[in-house]
């Protein structure tokens, strides 16, 4: 009997705690703090709105707007193509605390690592363009050789230009590329996205490659596709030929159909130049056999 009572007051016990919690948590679920309910994972942070790159591929950009380069020295934007080399544009600003220092390093990491035939300077050019139209050529001078340094290839100094430009030239450059940037006056910093827009000799968009690491192989491509196979050992050409590029992954990817092609090719070669000598010798043969 006295088991039967204990067992009916701890069920009641039971039930009345378990009525106390769902009271609590309904009152916690429900209860508003005046604080915004937090972000779902697919939400983008209001500070990014209107923020980032929209490949503009195929465009041009007008080479004839005004820029300052490191010196000082006002100059043309054409000034830095000649017709016969690509060039490699990055979009940033100097006085960046985060990004575009490591969009900068992983640039120049990868570009440390191809050889001495592709230094800069030597098949293509480097602009790094401060969107920020408050910044001067003097802080522009101040990391360009900071990167040079890094680099340590002092011959690319002539080949890599950290450039300047008012607000109406910033504006029109930065939409012909497709990069949207604004000031977050909380974080007291421009919001951006980054990537290195690869520009064809005569000022055409070729290819956008994104983030702050870079593959020196996918420079290489960008680069020799940008000037139509014009730069770039035999070897580096067949390499371009076998790969494309793949806008999902941002990077070149083997293209399986180009490869068999010339994997069929090969053979045929390989069956050409095994059969010659036989069919040389036949020939021999019947010539032989003919004068006798």
């Amino acid at each position: 009997m006295r088991n039967s009572k204990l067992v009916l007051k701890m069920k009641t016990m039971g039930t009345a705690l378990s009525a106390v919690v769902l009271v609590l948590f309904s009152l916690n679920a429900q209860a508003y703090d005046g604080q915004p309910a937090p972000m779902v994972a697919n939400e983008q942070p209001k500070e990014l709105a209107g923020v980032g790159i929209d490949e503009k591929l195929g465009g041009k950009i007008d080479l004839s707007l005004k820029v300052k380069d490191d010196n000082g020295q006002e100059v043309t934007l054409g000034s830095f193509f000649d017709g016969k080399h690509p060039v490699i544009l990055s979009p940033v600003y100097f006085s960046c605390p985060g990004l575009c220092n490591f969009h900068l390093n992983g640039l120049t990491d990868a570009l440390r690592l191809m050889d001495q035939n592709w230094t800069v300077g030597k098949k293509y050019k480097i602009l790094s363009v401060s969107f920020d139209s408050k910044e001067t050529p003097d802080l522009a001078a101040k990391k360009k050789e900071t990167y040079m340094k890094l680099y340590e290839r002092p011959e690319a100094a002539q080949g890599w230009h950290f450039i300047t430009a008012d607000e109406a030239t910033v504006q029109t450059l930065t939409k012909s590329l497709g990069f949207k940037f604004k000031w977050d006056e909380k974080a007291q910093e421009w919001a951006h996205a980054s990537a290195a827009v690869i520009i064809t000799p005569d000022g055409t968009i070729s290819r956008y490659l994104p983030g702050i690491m870079f593959n020196p192989q996918d420079i290489k491509l960008a680069l020799n596709e940008a000037a139509d196979g014009k730069i770039g050992s035999f070897v580096e050409h067949l390499v371009l030929y076998c790969f494309k590029y793949d806008p999902q992954q941002s990077k070149y990817t083997l293209a399986a159909f180009n490869v068999m092609k010339i994997g069929g090719a090969l053979m045929v070669l390989v069956m050409v130049l095994w059969l010659l000598p036989i069919y040389i010798r036949s020939r021999r043969a019947k010539t032989k056999s003919a004068g006798r």
